[in-house]
């Protein structure tokens, strides 16, 4: 899984180099928003590099995270 220079782990378009994909990603698509550079895994949170490291932003971001996993899971 891909980090920071703190361990944060990165996701969604902060996995994007200049414009282009991660090496790593295997997939067509562009990472999903709190998707990590393992497709069908996703990060919210204190873990999650940018994130605002508050109560009521990691419960949001785990609600996205949900409705991300069954976009996923959808072959979305």
């Amino acid at each position: 899984m891909d980090c920071d220079e703190h361990g944060f782990v990165l996701t969604g378009s902060d996995l994007r180099g200049i414009g282009e994909r991660p090496p790593s990603w295997p997939l067509a698509r562009d990472p999903y928003p709190l998707e990590t550079s393992v497709p069908g895994v996703f990060a919210a949170g204190d873990v999650r590099a940018g994130s605002i490291k508050r109560v009521a932003s990691g419960v949001g971001e785990g609600a996205m995270a949900v409705a991300l996993i069954h976009r996923y899971r959808a072959g979305g």
